[in-house]
């Protein structure tokens, strides 16, 4: 295993990245786009590097005032968006995007840095807004509705779909700005207006995409409120959730903050769309290609450091080819080298933080307590550049499906290793149950087999893979899943439908008002 990593010239190149981004040493709690507000008298907040340790810079906090600015801003920059023609809007994207892809190397070793995902996942989570921002560009010309045959004579019936207001997105730490685009720009194409709060954790890519967006909104005269974005807690959160001018809330995080954001929004009938927690199941049968699989298992299992809430949490295995499987896992798993995310050599950087590790080291103990067999890893790394005490060794445990631990989604790089016997019916059975119904993956090379896991009676969650992982969604196809994950779908396909309201138009265009249902209702001499 990898113990040291090559020195860095970690000053400068942050620096210059953070100039590159506007991100300044202190930075003001709230923008409207165009301005900066909340800048004296707030709490401040320090953001560290999981990766050093090392200082990135400080932000101020918003207070309940700072976020009914940003709401009136919000609010007025509504009346003026909606009426701008959907393709326009588009191409406002579509310039969001062309900055995006100037900015993409500095955005993602910034992403790097302040989460603590290796570059090559930084990169590839800032290729995934430039993608989605292409998406959306074609979206806006294909905002479409439905019409359908009157039963009255000379009616004509439709349906068309109008913008919704403001969109609230509350984003969480391990994809700190992908999925803030997936939202905002699907919206945006919609003629809503943003309001976004990212990650107490991460709010420095939010602020660098804010100063990207600053420069498109200038060159086209738009007013402020169109992308508005808010540091702050839970605070912060509470009053999006509970504000009935926030129409729409979408909300990524665990599945105890989506239950209290999804009880706020419903008691005022609102509209929230969750992405809550994952417990990933890949499918290994006897008909599995192995040399395919073991790739997307490390992967999915140690990408992000297991902080991705499609990351692999369970291996289930046909007893035919299980010592085999697990005999190459092991032989992996003691060489992956982890270290600094910006070393290029690395490919398990730091947990975000020692709460993290915290809850990384508990979950072994508890499962290791129910019968659970540690056969590599769990280790807390030390020494030369381990200083921080983030830097773990990535963990396989042998263990049953129905142990609490197991059951529960820990946010580490943790890969329950689970032997199952018989037909795919019995893996299936196991993967589905749990209470998170995200990302499900099979691989086999048997039809029979893949068809019965994608069939109806098969995987239960939202993403359903066939030789492909856990991991690693395309922004083409609607992302969310069943159960504790929430029910939400943002990204691809018709996702863009949440954040509009949806209508129904009956147009009388004879000279009598016959009724529907043929009643006849006379008030006429």
């Amino acid at each position: 295993m990898k113990q040291t990593i090559d020195a860095l010239p970690l000053n400068k190149e942050i620096n210059d990245v953070l100039h590159q981004l506007g991100v300044k040493e202190h930075n003001p709690a709230y923008s409207t786009g165009l301005a900066w507000g909340g800048q004296q008298d707030r709490t401040t907040r320090s953001i560290l590097s999981p990766a050093d340790g090392h200082l990135i810079a400080t932000v101020n906090v918003a207070t309940a005032e700072d976020y009914e600015q940003v709401v009136l801003a919000a609010q007025e920059a509504f009346k003026a968006w909606r009426k701008v023609p959907a393709p326009k809007r588009g191409d406002i994207v579509r310039q969001i995007g062309d900055k995006l892809r100037q900015h993409k190397e500095a955005l993602g070793k910034l992403v790097s840095y302040e989460m603590g995902k290796i570059l090559q996942e930084g990169l590839g989570e800032v290729q995934e807004m430039i993608d989605i921002c292409d998406f959306a560009v074609g979206l806006s010309r294909q905002l479409h509705g439905f019409t359908m045959h009157s039963e009255r004579p000379q009616h004509r019936m439709y349906e068309q779909y109008h913008p919704l207001g403001i969109v609230g997105v509350i984003s969480a730490f391990n994809f700190p700005v992908a999925v803030w685009s997936w939202n905002a720009m699907l919206a945006a194409v919609c003629g809503d207006v943003i309001i976004w709060k990212p990650s107490e954790k991460t709010p420095l890519t939010g602020i660098a995409c804010q100063h990207i967006i600053r420069d498109v909104l200038a060159e086209n005269d738009l007013p402020e409120g169109v992308f508005n974005l808010i540091i702050g807690d839970a605070e912060i959160g509470s009053l999006m959730s509970h504000d009935h001018r926030v129409p729409l809330i979408s909300a990524t995080g665990s599945t105890r903050m989506g239950k209290k954001v999804g009880e706020a929004v419903g008691a005022r009938l609102g509209k929230s769309l969750l992405e809550l927690g994952g417990n990933n199941a890949i499918i290994m049968t006897e008909h599995a290609d192995i040399d395919m699989a073991i790739v997307a298992i490390v992967f999915g299992a140690v990408g992000t450091c297991g902080q991705r809430c499609t990351s692999t949490r369970r291996l289930i295995v046909h007893e035919n080819i299980y010592e085999q499987v697990k005999e190459r896992l092991l032989k992996i798993y003691p060489n992956l080298p982890i270290g600094h995310p910006l070393d290029s050599t690395t490919l398990v950087g730091p947990l975000i933080d020692k709460d993290a590790v915290a809850a990384f080291k508990n979950a072994l103990e508890k499962v290791q307590q129910e019968g659970g067999r540690l056969l590599t890893g769990g280790d807390i790394l030390s020494g030369a550049g381990y200083e921080t005490g983030t830097y773990v060794t990535p963990a396989i445990v042998e263990a049953e499906n129905g142990y609490e631990m197991v059951q529960e989604e820990t946010f580490a790089p943790i890969l329950y290793l689970i032997r199952y016997s018989g037909e795919v019916e019995n893996a299936i059975e196991i993967q589905n149950g749990v209470r998170q119904g995200l990302s499900s993956a099979i691989f086999s090379t048997n039809l029979l087999e893949t068809e019965a896991f994608l069939a109806h009676w098969g995987s239960d969650c939202g993403i359903a893979n066939v030789n492909i992982g856990t991991s690693g969604a395309e922004i083409g196809g609607a992302f969310g899943g069943e159960k504790d994950t929430g029910g939400g779908r943002e990204s691809g396909s018709d996702a863009w439908k949440v954040y509009m309201r949806r209508q129904t138009n009956t147009i009388n265009y004879g000279r009598d008002l016959p009724l529907a249902q043929g009643i006849q209702f006379n008030i006429m001499d």
